[in-house]
């Protein structure tokens, strides 16, 4: 791929007929989330797993990676992080093409799993894509853009997950996002992982993991 670079994990049937995108949070890199294909794949044989590194190194971190920068943590400027955020934009719909062309998989057996600023990513993106996604997982992150909805070229559905003890991104972000995707004629629903700081646990995983199933089949 010439925009972005990743791990990945081959389908473990070795007949690859669905593709999940793993999009990592703030700081981390693909390595970060491509670990969540080893309770998965088993389940989901058919599937290839990419985990790309987002375009810049973290400003605060320069061992990984940032989507686009946070004034709050780094000290860049609001239009800074606007600039970011469009450019990454850019970049992952530039790659989702270049995947969807090189796995010969099209956008209906293909899922974006976010995690923070990885789910900013993809519920900006993933409403913009011209054919519609299988669906969208968000682990702890918000919807940076609520009324970019009112022009999304697809509405596919959405499953949020988020901690009810994220001291990160606030857990009223998840709800807030909701209302804001259902408003806008999305399906989506919710699901709080009590006890949870800002990461995964085993309850949200299992919750992903039926969505995923149900999408593809």
């Amino acid at each position: 791929m010439s925009t972005l670079t990743g791990p990945r994990r081959e389908a473990a049937s070795g007949k690859a007929d669905a593709l999940v995108i793993l999009l990592h949070g703030y700081g981390a890199d693909g390595n970060d989330l491509i670990g969540l294909a080893d309770p998965l794949a088993p389940h989901l044989p058919d599937v290839t797993f990419l985990a790309p590194n987002a375009p810049d190194r973290c400003g605060v971190n320069p061992m990984g990676y940032q989507w686009f920068p946070i004034p709050w943590m780094d000290g860049s400027s609001e239009v800074e992080m606007g600039q970011g955020f469009a450019r990454s934009a850019d970049l992952l719909h530039g790659w989702l093409d270049e995947v969807a062309e090189a796995e010969g998989i099209g956008a209906d057996r293909t899922v974006l799993i976010g995690f923070s600023q990885g789910t900013m990513m993809s519920l900006q993106v993933g409403p913009q894509r011209a054919a519609q996604l299988a669906g969208i997982v968000g682990f702890s992150g918000r919807l940076v853009q609520p009324g970019a909805l009112a022009e999304a070229r697809t509405k596919p559905p959405v499953q949020l997950i988020h901690g009810d003890a994220d001291p990160v991104v606030p857990y009223d972000s998840m709800a807030q996002a909701e209302g804001a995707l259902s408003a806008a004629g999305f399906e989506v629903k919710s699901h709080t992982s009590k006890g949870i700081a800002h990461g995964i646990g085993p309850d949200g995983l299992q919750v992903a993991f039926d969505r995923i199933r149900g999408w593809l089949g």
